[in-house]
């Protein structure tokens, strides 16, 4: 995956190459890659492990050429599924060129900090970042205080503060970025953003609609996978039709809600998110379904994509 070291043109050789963030879960790293990339790439939540597989978006600047590879946020994994989004970080980390540890400005450094901090050794040759998120919601003397205890935990090649959401430093994170890549043309062509195909977008933009308003542990349990697309015969509209799954019967009455009251306020608000995305009028469908105990089931999981 590694950029090769062919050299560009011109008195500044342009560079290009491979960056992912890794962090607990919620730390803001698919924000973070929406705002590098300068658009909507990756679903966010605020629920953990909203990010389910690697998904790789394309930053352009004079100087260089970002691949971003999102990622799960790595965690100590109570399922097959935990298991299976563990190794895709595993899988991604020894094939980047600069790794980004992420740990938010509010919040203490914790355990599970350390535990992904101790995964990175792991990876020698790999150049290493920290990247202090979320500063919008902490005091200057919050943020450096987590500034000195992220430099306390290894010598990294940069220490970034910066805020995703108000776009504070995010510039900054790119020229830093592009300075560690090697020396290589583009790798993209200069139109492109991601190489997620339309169809697992708009599946990742149902499930991100469905996140909202569940409690706690619902957000596991859910799935969306997309049956078809059609253009509609003789209309500009496109047709999608879309299955939302869960484990149980009851987790099934809560996402439908009284009368079909909540499975329509999470088509209404998939569908805007999709017809932006894809620039034209589009029906959705959505059907609930179970698969029991899927997270655990290794046949489901491969139905499902994991």
């Amino acid at each position: 995956m590694s950029a090769d070291g062919r050299g560009g043109g011109g008195s500044r050789e342009h560079r290009a190459g491979f960056v992912t963030f890794v962090g607990r879960p919620n730390v803001g790293k698919s924000t973070l890659m929406n705002a590098l990339v300068g658009e909507k790439v990756a679903i966010t939540s605020s629920k953990p492990q909203t990010t389910r597989r690697a998904i790789r978006g394309i930053v352009h600047r004079a100087a260089g050429q970002l691949i971003v590879v999102d990622t799960p946020g790595m965690h100590r994994p109570r399922t097959l599924l935990g298991e299976r989004l563990n190794a895709v970080v595993q899988d991604t980390l020894g094939d980047v060129d600069v790794i980004g540890f992420c740990v938010p400005a509010g919040e203490p450094i914790g355990p599970g900090d350390r535990f992904i901090n101790e995964q990175l050794d792991s990876f020698a040759r790999t150049r290493k970042i920290a990247i202090v998120t979320k500063t919008d919601d902490a005091s200057r003397a919050r943020v450096a205080e987590q500034l000195l205890a992220v430099s306390e935990l290894r010598e990294w090649d940069a220490v970034i503060p910066l805020s995703a959401v108000t776009g504070d430093q995010v510039d900054l994170l790119a020229d830093e970025l592009i300075a560690l890549m090697p020396v290589s043309p583009p790798l993209y062509e200069a139109d492109a953003v991601t190489e997620e195909a339309a169809i697992d977008r708009v599946a990742e933009l149902i499930r991100e609609a469905a996140l909202e308003g569940v409690s706690d542990e619902l957000p596991h349990s859910l799935a969306v996978t997309v049956d078809e697309m059609t253009e509609r015969s003789g209309s500009a509209v496109l047709d999608i039709f879309a299955n939302v799954w869960v484990e149980r019967d009851s987790q099934k009455g809560i996402i439908i809600g009284h009368r079909g009251s909540r499975l329509t306020e999470v088509g209404t608000r998939a569908r805007h998110s999709i017809e932006a995305l894809l620039g034209r009028r589009v029906y959705l469908k959505l059907h609930v379904k179970v698969a029991r105990e899927w997270q655990r089931d290794p046949k489901q999981l491969g139905k499902l994509g994991f």
